[in-house]
């Protein structure tokens, strides 16, 4: 089976390292008494942004073609509504990588991607209709209205509100307000650019408030900046009023089981952005 997303998507992976909004934190240098660990100011970052954090495994894992790994790591950040993520499930489970190859719960992780319109996914999404049988299409449906319960936006983005209100308050007054000067969060986009924030801005509301932290996502990826890529013919894009779910509204759960992740996973990556 000829994979139909990775030829849009993965060229990304291999330049940025991936083209689907990740994000990943570096310490540049300690603070200049020698109180503060780099370290120490990177996981508390991502420690609040649980969508970044998976994400960033995920990815490391998939590259090192630790497939399962990577897909249980790419389920936990879908968790917190990390739509890159949940891209990314669906691309898994297209191409059978890590996990039994099931084009219906394909479909309905990218319709889930799609669920905000990010045009990246709300393509890749009408590609795998294209592609799938009549059978195929009503069980994607079907499968669609369980993970839009446990992973949809309405309950997976107050599970996300609920721990950057809680870790933005751990911080507060703490050294790692007082060093963060030192620090550099670099967040890489659809076009393979990192964007810098710098210590000053390590607070900034558009990180923390629930509301900015969402508009800043629906920023960069709402028509991600990527170059054509030739997936074996013209791309269509959808129209606009494509862009909505097939899936039939369920109620959310909030409160559904979190997605395990292999052991050991508890320390943030510390690994340098591309050079």
């Amino acid at each position: 089976m000829r994979p139909i997303v990775h030829a849009l998507l993965l060229p990304l992976l291999l330049a940025c390292p991936f083209g689907m909004a990740l994000a990943q934190a570096t310490a540049k240098a300690a603070s200049p008494d020698g109180s503060l660990d780099p370290m120490m100011v990177q996981a508390g970052f991502l420690s609040g942004h649980p969508d970044l954090r998976f994400r960033i495994r995920g990815l490391d894992e998939f590259k090192a073609g630790n497939r399962e790994d990577a897909f249980r790591y790419f389920q936990r950040a879908a968790y917190y509504a990390d739509k890159p993520s949940q891209g990314m499930v669906a691309e898994m489970y297209w191409n059978g990588q890590g996990v039994p190859a099931d084009r219906a719960l394909a479909y309905a992780w990218m319709d889930l991607a799609a669920e905000r319109g990010y045009l990246t996914f709300a393509t890749a999404r009408e590609r795998y209709w294209s592609e799938m049988t009549e059978a195929e299409r009503n069980r994607a449906l079907e499968e669609g209205q369980a993970l839009y319960a446990r992973f949809g936006d309405a309950a997976a983005q107050p599970r996300l509100a609920t721990v950057l209100r809680r870790e933005r308050g751990k911080m507060t007054g703490s050294r790692l307000g007082s060093g963060s000067g030192s620090l550099q969060v670099l967040v890489a986009g659809p076009d393979g650019e990192y964007e810098a924030i710098d210590g000053s801005k390590f607070y900034d509301p558009k990180y923390w408030d629930p509301k900015q932290y969402q508009a800043w996502h629906d920023s960069v990826w709402m028509r991600p900046r990527i170059g054509r890529v030739d997936v074996g013919g013209v791309e269509k894009v959808p129209e606009q009023g494509a862009m909505s779910t097939r899936v039939p509204k369920v109620a959310p759960d909030v409160d559904a089981e979190e997605p395990s992740v292999p052991e050991g996973e508890g320390t943030p990556p510390g690994r340098q952005p591309p050079r």
